[in-house]
Formats: structure tokens, sequence, C-alpha cells
């Protein structure tokens, strides 16, 4: 099972996203995760659409470990990761937990994925 890790800016455009997922190549993902403050975001709920959505809280997110950390983020959202360290733990209720492909930024958007 592959989860897709999303952070995203508000508002961000369901093709922004798409083109930030298409880039990492993917055959295919089973479950969409991110920060509970995004879970209703339209483009996040569009690419969730048949896919199961895991939405965790900042504090949550930010006792994961994960390899790049961000300092902006951190200020930003209360989490030094919010697409690594979600697609982490998603991962670890479905899987293995582990990170597979680490964050990769897009237009408003950067995704991850873990298995």
């Amino acid at each position: 099972m592959l989860v897709l890790g999303v952070g995203i800016e508000p508002g961000t455009p369901l093709a922004h996203l798409r083109e930030a997922v298409d880039a990492l190549g993917l055959a295919g993902f089973d479950v969409v995760a991110t920060i509970d403050r995004r879970a209703a975001e339209p483009a996040v709920l569009a690419l969730a659409a048949g896919r199961a959505l895991r939405t965790y809280p900042a504090a949550v997110l930010d006792a994961v470990d994960v390899p790049h950390p961000s300092a902006v983020v951190r200020r930003l959202t209360g989490t030094g990761s919010v697409a690594e360290a979600a697609a982490v733990l998603a991962a670890r209720e479905v899987g293995e937990g582990v990170l597979v492909t680490p964050k990769q930024r897009g237009r408003g958007v950067t995704v991850a994925v873990a298995r």
C-alpha cells in the first residue's frame, strides 16, 4: 500500500496538486494523508475521492522524525513536516511506515510517499 502525504497552501487548485503527484511517477496510491486543518481543502478532497483520507493534528505530525523538516512549515502550521510526517503516520497504520519518496515541492503543494 502506498500513502501520499500532502502539504498544501489554502486555495491551491487541484491542477497544481495533480502536477506534483504526476511528477512522482506513481502507478497509484491507496491513501492520502495530510494535516487536519487541510482536510476540507477542495483539492485534497478531490484527490482523495475513492481513497482513504487520513488527517493528523500538528502536534502528532511534529512528533514524527523526518529527514527534511522545515522551519517555515513549523512557523505556519506548528509542525516541521506535513507531507513526510503524514505519509509516514498513515503508512504505519496500513503498512511499514517507511518513507520511500521524500518531499517534493510543487506549486503551492508538497508531496511525499510512504509504504
